[in-house]
């Protein structure tokens, strides 16, 4: 969602605003890309060679809007997993090349620029779709693409991971469509967006506090009382996510997420034409979503009807992991599981990948059955 530099990168949660600010070189479609040597190595490296693999973008039409989509994985015959990212307008396609090729040997894993994301961002009327973001919005959206994927891959159902403020659209989906789904996965989940905010702040201050750095905790309690009542204030979230970074609460054991937010600058699937959309679309999207993220609470969901798959760091203060293992522990589901990662923080998967991908082959493969269970052997 302080310094400009610092917030454009911070804040992962509403990244729109925070998160990607500042991540692209200013540059024209017209202007060399001065990653295009690293690309080519990072495509060629990635490239799907398998005799049925798949490696497609296309854009969709999704609640009226062309929104992009990428899939990738070395065997169709695997089950998908929708990964929906984070943000908002936190597109995870221009970062997967770094974590996900392990994964595409398991499913096939798809990524979604949500409207007003990304590369989806220029695809689309700003000012038309600006009614539109709203949370169930983006619930919709997410169905009528896993609908999309069931027919033109022959599935019957998928698997959705929600990242961050992607975890409030994938816990969403599988509240309203339990149908569609083998199992939902939360990593950096969201339950009680306002509570959230409430516990970060309050060990990022004790962290700053022990620490005895003294600028922290001044710009710390000048916006006491945090959140407070009402819909969020974004200046007061900014300061909260620079020290919360600082301290370790994205990744554990950084002071920044500069190793993650930087990824973009390789992928093969973004131009610099595309990085400068997802900062165009990160300042638009928040605008007019941070509002209503102060009321999202899923605290009154006692009861699911899919598997439920918890994947929490313990350093997290972006989405402090225990509100999300308290209400598993009250959650009836088929199946539910909590998987800790002691070494991360808000991102495992970059943190902790080897165990990240042992969690999902482990707990959530199975779940699909014995036609999806396992990659097959030539």
């Amino acid at each position: 969602m302080p310094h400009s530099g610092v917030v454009h990168r911070s804040f992962l949660l509403i990244a729109g605003l925070l998160f990607s600010f500042g991540l692209s070189t200013p540059a024209s479609a017209q202007e060399p890309d001065p990653y295009a040597d690293g690309k080519a190595l990072v495509a060629d490296l990635d490239k799907i060679v398998t005799p049925r693999g798949v490696d497609d973008t296309f854009v969709a039409t999704l609640g009226g809007t062309r929104q992009v989509v990428n899939v990738r994985g070395a065997d169709r015959d695997n089950p998908i997993l929708l990964f929906i990212h984070g943000g908002p307008a936190a597109p995870e396609m221009p970062i997967a090349w770094a974590f996900q090729r392990p994964w595409e040997d398991f499913f096939t894993v798809v990524q979604w620029d949500q409207r007003g994301s990304g590369r989806s961002f220029e695809l689309n009327d700003p000012e038309k779709i600006a009614p539109t973001l709203k949370v169930d919005r983006y619930r919709d959206d997410a169905i009528e693409l896993i609908e999309q994927l069931q027919k033109r891959y022959g599935k019957r159902k998928v698997f959705v991971l929600g990242h961050s403020w992607g975890s409030i659209v994938g816990l969403s989906v599988a509240i309203k469509r339990p149908d569609l789904l083998y199992a939902y996965i939360g990593i950096g989940q969201v339950i009680d967006f306002r509570r959230n905010e409430q516990l970060g702040f309050e060990r990022t201050l004790e962290a700053a506090r022990e620490s005895k750095n003294a600028v922290a905790v001044r710009e710390l309690e000048a916006i006491r009382p945090y959140p407070g009542a009402g819909p969020f204030d974004i200046d007061k979230v900014a300061v909260d996510r620079k020290w919360s970074d600082y301290f370790g609460g994205l990744a554990a054991g950084r002071t920044n997420g500069d190793f993650y937010f930087h990824l973009g600058r390789l992928s093969p699937l973004y131009t610099p034409a595309d990085r400068k959309a997802w900062d165009a679309g990160s300042a638009f999207t928040i605008k007019t979503l941070l509002p209503q993220l102060s009321s999202v609470n899923f605290s009154n969901v006692h009861k699911l009807d899919v598997p439920v798959l918890m994947l929490l760091g313990k350093h997290d203060t972006t989405t402090p992991s225990g509100i999300a293992a308290e209400w598993m522990n009250r959650l009836q589901a088929p199946d539910k599981r909590v998987v800790w990662f002691k070494n991360s923080a808000h991102l495992p998967f970059i943190e902790e990948p080897g165990r990240t991908l042992e969690a999902l082959v482990r707990f959530a493969l199975p779940l699909a059955g014995e036609a999806d269970s396992a990659p097959k052997q030539d």
